[in-house]
């Protein structure tokens, strides 16, 4: 059984990987009341910037917590198909979860719907993930804490959207979001101590690309549109800006009349 070490590099990437997850999620529930507020293609577009952010963060947060991963007696690598597979799963579940609650008439009824997709969604990218990792071994897991994970990543996806419905102000959409990063952080920690690797000493040079090759190129790529996009929501108006600024508008059309 070889040793898994999953904080190589100490704290750093457990608290980076929590900060990416923080990051999406507060972007992602900003993204979805404003779409909220919005009507046709305004609400459209929030919500695809939604999906985006949530499941960009939570790729994010998956890959940049496994730099820290290791297994003494191997090197790990990672299939690219596959790691490209299960960012677009992240990126096409969320989004079913996202556009159900903001255009489910029925707000419980999307709420279940979208938190049970957005969940298994998630469940599904950490696992598809796990499934790129190559190395001279097998790999098993523990049921239980599996099933465990896949229940917390449910819970945690429609607690999010629960609080893209129901969490409006900015400070508390905040706290919503680092509830949410600690959620995700915590399904990623509890499938990764799920796993268990029966090392094979071999020879023969692994397929796919090392984590420095690959991944960590494109975590810091998405990582920086997490960021520009935050920006961009930020200094964007919202709705009841906009309807103050055309209402001091008036008064002053009136008069030059």
């Amino acid at each position: 059984m070889g040793h898994l070490d999953h904080a190589a590099f100490g704290w750093l990437t457990p608290v980076l990987s929590y900060a990416m997850a923080c990051i999406g999620a507060a972007l992602g529930l900003r993204c979805t009341v404003r779409a909220l507020g919005a009507t046709g293609r305004s609400r459209r577009n929030w919500l695809v910037t939604a999906a985006s952010a949530i499941g960009t963060g939570i790729w994010t947060m998956h890959f940049v917590a496994m730099l820290g991963f290791s297994v003494n007696g191997t090197e790990i690598r990672y299939d690219v198909p596959l790691t490209v597979l299960s960012l677009l799963v992240a990126m096409i579940v969320v989004s079913a979860g996202v556009f159900a609650v903001g255009y489910g008439r029925d707000r419980t009824r999307a709420l279940l719907l979208g938190g049970l997709t957005t969940g298994l969604g998630v469940a599904s990218m950490h696992y598809l993930g796990m499934a790129a990792v190559r190395l001279h071994g097998d790999v098993t897991y523990d049921p239980m804490l599996v099933a465990l994970s896949v229940v917390i990543a449910v819970v945690a996806a429609t607690a999010a959207l629960w609080a893209a419905l129901n969490i409006k102000s900015p400070v508390a959409v905040t706290v919503a979001s680092l509830v949410m990063g600690a959620a995700v952080s915590s399904m990623h920690y509890t499938g990764m101590f799920a796993v268990r690797v029966q090392v094979t000493p071999s020879g023969e040079v692994l397929p796919g690309a090392t984590a420095m090759q690959f991944v960590f190129p494109l975590a810091v790529g998405l990582g920086s549109y997490l960021f520009l996009t935050s920006a961009f929501v930020a200094l964007s108006p919202t709705a009841g800006e906009r309807e103050a600024s055309v209402s001091a508008q008036r008064p002053v059309e009136s008069v030059a009349r």
